[in-house]
């Protein structure tokens, strides 16, 4: 599945990542003796540039292997596998017979699947869902129903919920059945549809089980016979596990760590529809030129001309100045080439597929270890720029008056692609986008994963990046804000990532509050520990009982419990920061249990704060220090409330 974003806890939390495509330092130097102009021709030059070109993201990324394939015309011009799809066997990876997970990339089947249907007239693309779900119904929470046309342009507003095996689960037989899986594992409606985008795997199973629903065949059966055998892509299958044919020749997934590669299970995807493909590179390249021939491969078709034409067509934009949807695909424009095409990231296998129409070419890479996420957005960005090359652009001048506007943008932005009900939303702080004027009329931005960036406002709301901008960044190369009614800014967008929408966050919710919030709550807590040297030296000198005794026990061990809450909820990002995709471990129910604890201790320190002022308890200085002791401790109960973190929100 795509995990742009998203699935990644930060320091405290670390689950999957949403790694950001970096533009390519490594790779053929752009000189004129190497750049083409007009599309690949040659297949022979082609063939040197990607040997050169994919060797060396494996090098750069520790990568074992990679398959390619690029089509133009309708023909395959290159196919090739690179590196090794089982390093201990010294087994090679081969175009047209080695399986990688494609993850995200296999919703385009569920959006061609539900084209197929709707050319059809057996599917209302602008119906309710609810017309098409027989054993359960998506809550009517706002005034307009969802929509297939939602659930293709990720606009449902469901939120995005990725732990306790909501995406990945250890054994083939712990996945549930669809139906079973989308009615108990629902998330919650947080916004109108159509609204915003916000990446959901949830919403793209729901249109698979529509599928099932109306076509009256399981799923993967569906696209077998609509689409697979119709395009003689005989080495892809939905199926976990794979038939003895097919695992035979799948890749494995590695991690690289030590300077050693470890090889992992097969993944077993939960919301298996949304991103549980095993295919070749070859098999791929069919699809490719199916869609790039508006649903036609030879002599079979997939979908009628003018299907295939609205499915590539846009449906959905967050703000005309930014990229957006299709009937599935993502958009995208790169050295002045509209593109469509979509990612797929599973815990170890990374993808990308990317078409061309006007030039009637696409490209398709897959890499098989965990952290090669990067490799394969550098090797699109050295592919265009070889091929598809641009001159140098001047530095964007800032239109006139920003300076006076700038404050207007100044504030945190999250993702939408955010857990809102459950203990997840605390990941929100770790993916955070702040935003702050700069100097010499710019805009200043940075994220986790990110990095830094330097903008510069060229229309009103829309910014390019600086001349001086550290790091420019594939998906994104340039920054939109949306408003209000009023006019005042409450979103922001990058110009090349259709998949997340930022929402602006109240002053609470952000970084700038909760960081201080937390140092200051850890600070008064550690500072309790000179009780018990207080009691010890007034029990050894004055051989009496001082009042208020119980007062500071009581506070105390639920500063105590606090603290190791967190260091808990540390330990865990650290130790087994996987452990949680795949279910709710026993040791974060039992740090959830400890605050509950900790919370009661705090509110009975509340009470005893007042009988400590009123009965005159200690000095003055004694009573301020317990009271902001007190006061921290409420004040981490509102923290972890705010956060779901109080109580078992799973």
């Amino acid at each position: 599945m795509n995990m742009r974003k998203a699935f990644r806890f930060g320091s405290v939390l670390v689950f999957i990542a949403f790694l950001v495509c970096i533009n390519a330092a490594s790779g053929l130097p752009l000189n004129a003796s190497n750049i083409s102009t007009g599309g690949p021709t040659d297949p022979k030059e082609l063939e040197a540039f990607m040997d050169g070109t994919v060797n060396a993201e494996l090098k750069a990324h520790h990568i074992p292997g990679a398959t390619v394939a690029v089509v133009k015309n309708g023909q395959i011009i290159f196919a090739k596998g690179y590196g090794y799809a089982d390093i201990s066997k010294r087994k090679a990876v081969v175009a047209n017979q080695t399986l990688f997970r494609i993850g995200s990339v296999s919703k385009l089947f569920i959006w061609t699947a539900v084209m197929q249907l709707a050319e059809q007239n057996k599917l209302d693309l602008d119906a309710d869902v609810n017309v098409y779900l027989k054993d359960f119904q998506i809550p009517a929470n706002y005034p307009g129903p969802i929509t297939l046309k939602d659930l293709m342009t990720h606009t449902s507003g469901f939120e995005d919920l990725a732990t306790g095996g909501r995406l990945f689960v250890r054994n083939e037989t712990d996945i549930v059945p669809m139906g079973e899986y989308l009615k108990d594992k629902m998330p919650a409606r947080v916004r109108p549809p159509g609204e915003v985008t916000a990446y959901s795997n949830y919403g793209s199973a729901l249109a698979a089980y529509i599928v099932e629903q109306v076509s009256g065949m399981p799923f993967d059966k569906y696209v077998e016979e609509k689409i697979l055998l119709p395009l003689s892509m005989n080495n892809s299958s939905f199926q976990q596990p794979l038939s003895p044919r097919l695992a035979s020749n799948m890749s494995n997934g590695y991690l690289y760590s030590n300077n050693a590669f470890t090889a992992q299970p097969f993944e077993n995807v939960q919301v298996w529809p949304a991103g549980s493909m095993s295919t070749t590179s070859e098999d791929m390249a069919k699809f490719m030129i199916a869609h790039l021939q508006n649903g036609r491969y030879g002599n079979s078709s997939i979908l009628n001309e003018a299907t295939a034409q609205q499915m590539h067509s846009q449906l959905f934009t967050n703000d005309p100045k930014v990229s957006g949807w299709t009937y599935g695909f993502w958009e995208m424009r790169l050295n002045n080439q509209s593109m469509i095409g979509h990612g797929g990231d599973t815990i170890l296998f990374h993808t990308l597929l990317e078409l061309l129409p006007e030039q009637n070419l696409g490209i398709f890479v897959s890499f098989n270890e965990q952290a090669s996420e990067p490799a394969g957005c550098e090797l699109l960005q050295i592919f265009m720029d070889h091929y598809y090359p641009v001159p140098p652009q001047p530095a964007p001048k800032p239109i006139p008056g920003f300076e006076n506007n700038s404050n207007k943008f100044a504030g945190s932005y999250r993702s939408t692609r955010s857990a809102y009900t459950n203990f997840e939303k605390v990941s929100s702080l770790f993916q955070e986008v702040k935003v702050n004027p700069g100097q010499n009329s710019t805009l200043m931005t940075s994220q986790p994963g990110v990095g830094q960036g330097q903008w510069v406002e060229v229309t009103p709301l829309e910014f390019r990046p600086a001349e001086n901008m550290s790091s420019p960044m594939l998906f994104f190369d340039g920054l939109v804000f949306g408003q209000d009614g009023q006019g005042n800014i409450n979103h922001l967008f990058y110009v090349n990532n259709p998949t997340t929408a930022y929402e602006k966050v109240a002053w609470y919710d952000s970084t700038n509050f909760n960081y201080p919030l937390l140092g200051a709550c850890v600070l008064l807590f550690l500072s309790t520990l000179f009780w018990p040297i207080g009691f010890l030296f007034n029990r050894c000198h004055t051989k009496s009982e001082k009042p208020g005794r119980v007062h500071r026990w009581v506070a105390g061990a639920a500063c105590m419990l606090d603290l190791l809450f967190m260091a808990g909820l540390v330990a865990l990002s650290a130790v087994a920061p996987m452990s949680i995709i795949y279910g709710i471990p026993s040791s974060l129910s039992a740090l959830l249990a400890i605050a509950i604890v900790a919370a009661v201790l705090a509110i009975s320190s509340t009470a005893l704060a007042v009988l400590a002022w009123k009965d005159s308890y200690w000095s003055i200085d004694g009573r301020v220090h317990y009271t902001l002791v007190v006061l921290a401790l409420l004040a981490f109960i509102w923290w972890l409330n705010n956060w779901n973190l109080l109580g078992f929100r799973f």
